[in-house]
């Protein structure tokens, strides 16, 4: 959800410079060219929840944690959501498109998301996330391409969603961290936006919007 990068579509990514404290781990990303193609990022966008702009959006955050409509995660992801977005490299330029579908429903006191991706390429994926409460506005949660837990937490109409991401590179596994700020913006409407990252360092940026479908819109 929010939580919700797109999947592991080839993208092209600048690489910036890397940690000379970490040789190795530098040399497994970089490429002569020093761009690699960094397979897909996980959710939603806006998935999924900081970015370059963490100061704005925490400005936001306390500006708006009084006012507004608070954001309800059960409330506007139970049932169907349908989402499109997009990954940016760092510079701006879109190189990843997908819509996704989301299938929510409450499994006991947790929130289980089913997520199904389809990319622009007409690849197919996807991810199930299982969302737990963990006292006033804030969440866990977990999913398979996920490295132990994700961490959430609601104020107002923002909820600010950070977990860290296994995505598979040229045949090698590479974690990367995602900070997701996700915005209600009505009833039936969230904005995403999420930030990807290595070592500190921000690779590109996803966006997503959903949309929560009616009930008598939805099919199976």
């Amino acid at each position: 959800a929010g939580p919700w990068p797109p999947g592991r579509g080839r993208m092209d990514v600048e690489e910036p410079n890397m940690n000379p404290a970490h040789p190795e781990a530098a040399a497994g990303l970089r490429s002569s060219s020093r761009r690699r193609a960094l397979l897909g990022t996980g959710a939603m966008v806006l998935a999924g929840a900081g970015l370059s702009g963490c100061t704005s959006h925490g400005a936001y955050l306390q500006a708006d944690a009084a006012g507004g409509q608070a954001f309800n995660l059960v409330q506007f992801f139970t049932g169907r959501t349908e989402a499109t977005g997009m990954f940016q490299k760092r510079g701006g330029e879109a190189v990843q498109r997908f819509m996704v579908t989301i299938d929510g429903r409450m499994q006991g006191s947790q929130l289980v998301l089913d997520e199904r991706f389809r990319h622009a390429d007409g690849r197919t994926e996807r991810r199930v996330w299982t969302l737990t409460p963990d006292g006033e506005g804030r969440w866990t949660g977990r999913a398979d391409d996920v490295v132990g837990e994700a961490r959430g937490e609601i104020r107002g109409p923002v909820f600010r969603w950070r977990y860290r991401l296994r995505l598979p590179v040229d045949g090698d596994i590479v974690e990367v961290d995602f900070d997701d700020w996700m915005f209600l913006v009505d009833a039936d409407h969230v904005l995403n936006r999420a930030a990807m990252s290595k070592w500190g360092v921000e690779l590109g940026q996803v966006t997503i919007s959903f949309r929560k479908v009616p009930v008598e819109e939805a099919k199976p």
